[in-house]
Parts: structure tokens; sequence; C-alpha cells
């Protein structure tokens, strides 16, 4: 193998990207108003600063998670091989069950800000409508961010096609393909189901389908991994590290546009690739320095990455019941 590390010590660099992805979606939602708007009651003056934090943290978003997650198994599947209904079930276990947990936790909590805010009868009633609990367990409709546990197992059932991308890395170039078909599908969809109990099922599938692209960069981040040196892997530094400067003039000028309107640029083109493209540049970049010595501090920190993604949601609720009682 032509990477650097033995085959049982810890990639801290992974650690640092599970860290940055978690706190990243903390940060995100604080930088938008309690209706998820930018700020639109506020002077431009006023929301400049939170939509610029915005702009900077928004490049490690939920998908950076699903490269990082896709990438560990493969590792371990390179490391301990076994049959696909084993690792399937393996999978089913980690995800699923907490998910379940979390998805009934969340149910019953969603009651607290609801009693806060005054609208608890439409939450009961909900609660009481098998079709909210389809949605919130093939969905994760229960609270934002739920959806990445299923949507990670709809990746994982399409893990052997990632493992072609390990033995043929330039496969991981194919989620600019992928991405390229999602906005289509996305395009059409919302056109033609808008307003539909279907939109939401054919939304998800459409992200499965082509989110199966952050698979195949994984996939080929570890054949890369397995094949290169670090010296080989550090003159990619400058050229991603440029790429990425230029997409990030996507992203202000998508800011600036939200700055200037107080509406969110869901049709500036330029910033969906930007946004799209960062997890894969971050996750490209730490990869290209994963041979650097990293302070080995942040992994304990890392531990609890997945944890803040998953509970932050419940200080958000907590700070909004604060903010409104005061």
């Amino acid at each position: 193998m032509g990477h650097d590390m033995s085959r049982s010590e810890r990639y801290i660099w992974i650690d640092y990207l599970r860290l940055i992805a978690g706190v990243s979606m903390l940060v995100l939602h604080s930088t938008a108003d309690p209706n998820g708007l930018p700020w639109v009651n506020y002077s431009e003056s006023e929301r400049f600063a939170p939509l610029s934090l915005r702009a900077i943290v928004y490049i490690a978003r939920t998908e950076l998670f699903l490269i990082i997650s896709i990438f560990l198994l493969l590792l371990a599947l390179d490391r301990r091989p076994r049959s696909y209904g084993a690792t399937i079930a393996e999978q089913g276990r980690r995800l699923l069950i907490p998910f379940l947990f979390w998805t009934l936790f969340f149910a019953g909590y969603g009651l607290i800000k609801a009693q806060a805010f005054g609208y608890s009868p439409s939450v009961w009633q909900e609660l009481a409508d098998p079709g909210a609990w389809l949605r919130y367990l093939l969905l994760g409709d229960v609270k934002y961010h739920m959806h990445f546990l299923p949507t990670l197992f709809g990746l994982v059932l399409l893990y052997p096609l990632f493992q072609l991308a390990v033995k043929h890395p330039a496969l991981g170039l194919s989620v600019v393909i992928f991405l390229m078909i999602r906005k289509e599908l996305d395009s059409f969809v919302y056109a033609n189901f808008w307003g539909t109990e279907a939109l939401g099922y054919l939304v998800r599938a459409i992200k499965i389908l082509t989110y199966a692209g952050y698979g195949m960069v994984a996939g080929a981040a570890l054949g890369i991994w397995q094949r290169t040196h670090g010296a080989d892997r550090q003159a990619w530094v400058a050229p991603i590290l440029f790429v990425a400067g230029l997409l990030f003039l996507f992203k202000l000028i998508g800011i600036w546009n939200t700055l200037k309107t107080g509406q969110w640029q869901f049709t500036y083109t330029p910033a969906y690739w930007a946004d799209f493209l960062f997890p894969v540049l971050l996750f490209s970049l730490c990869l290209a320095l994963g041979h650097r010595r990293w302070p080995g501090s942040i992994s304990r920190l890392a531990r609890y990455a997945f944890g803040i993604y998953l509970c932050h949601p419940i200080f958000l609720d907590l700070c909004e019941i604060a903010l409104r009682t005061q």
C-alpha cells in the first residue's frame, strides 16, 4: 500500500472533518432567524454578520458527513471483508436503531416548543396521523437533519458501486454528473408535484440516488489514499485551494444577493455548485494533508461531533423558548 499510516493507526484528519461538520450544523442554524429566513425583519447592516458567517460555515454541509461515513465503511470493509448481507445488517443496527430512538424522542420533545408557542393542538393532531409517522420513519421529517440517517442507510445499500471507485478512482469525478442529474430532477419534481404527498418521497429518492456521487468520491478517496504517498498528495493542495477560492466567490455573490433582497438565492446556479462541491473539496484537502501530524486532542472532541449534529435542535428550541418568554 502507498499510504503513510499503518492499518491500525487512527486517521486524525477524519476526526477534524467530523468535528467541523458537526459544529457547522450548529452554527448554520444560528445564522438564520427562527423561521429559517435570512433575518428579513432586520436591516442590511444588522444581518451582514450572521450571513457572512454562514457563507464560511456552510462549506461543511451534511454531505460532508456522508462522505466521511462511506469512506469509513469502505475502509472497514477493506480491512475486514464481509458479505453484503452481513454488512447491511450491521449498518442497519448502527443507523436505524438510533434513528428510531431519536424519531420517538423528537416526536415527543416537539410538544415542549408547541406548548410554549401555542400550537400544541396541531402537533397532537399530527402525532395521531399515520401518514405523519410514515414521513417520520421514511423521510426523517420529525425534525430537521433527521433525514441524515435514512439517507445514509440508503447510500449504504449502494456500497458495492462505491467499491468500484476504490479500484478506479477516476470514477470520483462522476459526482459532477450526479449533481447535474439531481438539479434537473429536483426542478422537474418541484414543478410538477408541488403540494402533493408524493413530493417528499420523490425528493428523498432523488437525493439518495444522486448522492451516490458522494459515495463515489469516498471510494475514490480511499483508492487514492491506498495508492499514493504524502508527497504525491501534497502537490494537490494548491489546486484544491485555488478551485475552492473560485467557488467561494460564487458563495459570496449568493450571500450578497441575499443580503440585499432578504431572500435565499435558491435559483442562483453557481451557488448550487459551490455549496454541493465544497464538501468534496474540504474532504480532498484534508486527504491531501492527511500524512501531516495532526494534534491528537481533536480526536477526543470529535467523538461528540455526531451527537452535536443530532442534539443541536434540542438546544436551539430551548433558546427560542427562552427568547420568546423574555
